[in-house]
């Protein structure tokens, strides 16, 4: 990115409502429109603060709403936005993995190490990058579970991590 066009960027951001709370919605906008850069909820481990000079856009993410709320009423089962990939090669091959998990199924930190061929010892530094995830929702890493079926380690809460599996039908809801 050259000068004029990093000048050109401009941070924005919007919060909208959800059943998992407040989300935060960051994004790079340019002349030629918004990319998602960050989504995340309250309480988020590494969830990004609102700095100084970001400018408050809700316009710059109609679309991204739109889907959340169609994602929430069941209407939508995969999101179709434009988002900036950052991370490194190594996330951003495990991120590229976590969005060919389809709605409504799981798969296990040992089953998406396999897929991508990360060797057995490096199971931690895959459960590392699913947990630096920036664009929770829309990078499904809520689907990965553990072996035996537990819920381990969600950015969002793990409490967040069931009912999004119970919305998409993994889980069976309980009667409590």
């Amino acid at each position: 990115m050259n000068e004029s066009e990093r000048e050109a960027t401009t941070t924005v951001y919007t919060r909208t409502g959800s059943p998992l709370g407040e989300l935060l919605l960051v994004g790079k906008q340019t002349p030629d429109g918004t990319t998602l850069t960050s989504l995340s909820m309250p309480g988020q481990r590494n969830t990004p603060a609102v700095q100084p000079g970001w400018s408050h856009v809700p316009e710059a993410f109609v679309d991204v709403v739109r889907q959340l709320e169609a994602y929430f009423a069941g209407e939508l089962t995969e999101f179709d936005l434009e988002f900036t990939p950052g991370g490194t090669d190594f996330q951003q091959r495990v991120w590229h993995a976590l969005e060919d998990i389809p709605y409504g199924t799981s798969t296990t930190y040992g089953q998406l190490a396999e897929q991508i061929g990360v060797p057995r010892e490096r199971v931690q530094a895959l459960g590392a990058a699913i947990g630096a995830n920036p664009l929770l929702l829309v990078r499904p890493c809520h689907r990965v579970i553990g072996a035996d079926g537990s819920m381990r380690g969600y950015a969002g809460g793990v409490e967040r991590k069931v009912r999004l599996l119970t919305h998409e039908g993994v889980l069976q809801p309980t009667l409590i």
